[in-house]
């Protein structure tokens, strides 16, 4: 493709993301290069380094597009323009040049976008009148919470989560070992680093074919954040226990927990996506994993009841705004509205009393989301553990010597606290919150009765009836 033609592939994805406001934008883009299988792969990836680049950007670039334009609307063919001019630091004539008009370029410019052009020349994105929501490129309402969690360290944070994301990946143990890992991604070209905190992650600089690797195609390695793998670790599950992942999405954590176990005990995977179960049964069989049932959730779910008190691991990656994985979803910053934090909190809530009904005494319930809002995280956990008073906090300092002797934790950037807290800005990885609690032991009257249990319900999940989802 040409450089003008490139500039046109761009203008046009961005419209379909606008299109789509609610779709994630990396889905929208997968679909647009599928429908255009002739665009090449150097070509995706320097459209989709633009686009992406223009929604990090995008508060900025708008709010030049406003004072230089005299209100003019932010579409996606003025957004490429004024990135080309403050991002790109091209002159009126050479951003002119990149507008040719044709079959495979953009249209001309306007005497309007000419004179835009002119106005913005000379410029950078960022400018000391800028609002500072518009300067970080946040929501406005949402400025406060930040400002409660980050300090005096939000721009570092927020400067953080415009940089493009790693590609990490995670080492499957039940087919091989990080170094016999890390040798075959090199025999294919790509050099991976040890990740500094998982003991089953590895790092590859800059975005490579992955997924075209024999490595990747044969189960060794999966992609997956480091900060999601450390909400597995913790998650602590062993050989032979019962585990139940409550939001298992399409199955990454779920593939770690079954790694843990060594493919032995018993996990049910659920979530209330049947799309998402599904690809995850693709995972798991590739992976080499066979000790997992899957299970859709539907209202009234019966193995819910049945399973009161009988799983020894209860992970919740639940809902949440995905505020820490911003570098990765950008647009979604821009989505985010208050009615979507209030419906989120609420149904943490109940997904997590639904979780703690599940924990038998002694048994530890993870409750874990990509987010850095206090609200889903630290006062969820206060919330919860007012209403639910038989489970108390595992402290990080305590878990950790245990599932990853030999190395320290990672720290909290405000100093060292009972939960893991994550950040791109403090860790390299996306933003992740992690509290680990434990259920108080209780007085028995059999050798498996959970008092909290209904004693008509029957055995636990799995044991009575097979997914059909399963693998």
């Amino acid at each position: 493709m040409t450089p003008a033609a490139r500039i046109a592939g761009a203008i046009e994805l961005l419209g379909a993301i606008e299109a789509a406001p609610r779709k994630p934008a990396d889905a929208t883009a997968q679909a647009f290069f599928r429908a255009r299988r002739f665009i090449g792969a150097g070509d995706r990836r320097a459209i989709s380094e633009r686009v992406y680049a223009i929604l990090r950007a995008r508060p900025r670039l708008a709010w030049w597009i406003a004072r230089a334009g005299a209100g003019r609307a932010a579409d996606p063919r003025t957004l490429v323009l004024a990135h080309l001019l403050l991002a790109d630091r091209a002159g009126p004539a050479a951003a002119a040049a990149l507008f040719p008009g044709g079959r495979f370029a953009p249209e001309p410019l306007s005497r309007e976008e000419e004179a835009l052009a002119r106005a913005l020349a000379g410029h950078t994105l960022d400018h000391p009148d800028q609002p500072e929501a518009v300067r970080l490129g946040v929501p406005d309402w949402l400025l406060p919470s930040l400002h409660a969690r980050f300090g005096a360290g939000l721009a570092r944070e927020m400067a953080a989560m415009d940089q493009p994301a790693p590609l990490d990946l995670r080492v499957n143990p039940l087919k091989t070992t990080r170094g016999a890992a890390q040798s075959a991604l090199a025999g294919e070209g790509i050099i991976a680093e040890a990740t500094p905190f998982s003991p089953w992650g590895l790092r590859v600089p800059g975005r490579r074919p992955v997924t075209a690797t024999a490595a990747f195609r044969e189960g060794l390695v999966e992609i997956q954040d480091e900060g999601s793998q450390l909400v597995a670790l913790l998650t602590d599950a062993r050989p032979g226990m019962r585990v139940a992942d409550l939001c298992a999405g399409a199955g990454g954590k779920t593939l770690a927990l079954a790694a843990a176990m060594k493919n032995r005990g018993q996990i049910i995977a659920a979530d209330v996506s049947a799309v998402r179960l599904d690809q995850s049964v693709k995972r798991l069989r590739r992976a080499g994993v066979h000790n997992v049932e899957c299970r859709l959730l539907k209202p009234g779910e019966k193995w819910l009841k049945r399973g009161a008190g009988a799983f020894e691991r209860v992970l919740v990656d639940a809902p949440c705004t995905g505020t820490g994985t911003w570098r990765r979803n950008p647009d979604a910053r821009l989505s985010l509205v208050p009615a979507d934090l209030d419906e989120l909190r609420a149904k943490q809530a109940a997904i997590l009393d639904t979780a703690a009904r599940l924990v038998r005494p002694g048994g530890r319930l993870v409750y874990a989301t990509c987010s850095v809002l206090a609200e889903e995280n630290e006062a969820q956990i206060a919330a919860f553990l007012g209403r639910q008073p038989e489970f108390a906090v595992v402290p990080l300092a305590k878990l950790w010597p245990a599932i990853a002797p030999n190395t320290s934790p990672p720290a909290m950037a405000s100093g060292e606290g009972p939960f893991l807290v994550l950040t791109p800005a403090a860790h390299g990885t996306d933003g992740f919150f992690c509290a680990v609690l434990e259920r108080a032991h209780a007085a028995r009257t059999g050798p498996d009765t959970d008092p909290g249990a209904d004693p008509g319900a029957g055995p636990p999940p799995g044991q009575d009836e097979r997914a059909e989802a399963g693998p």
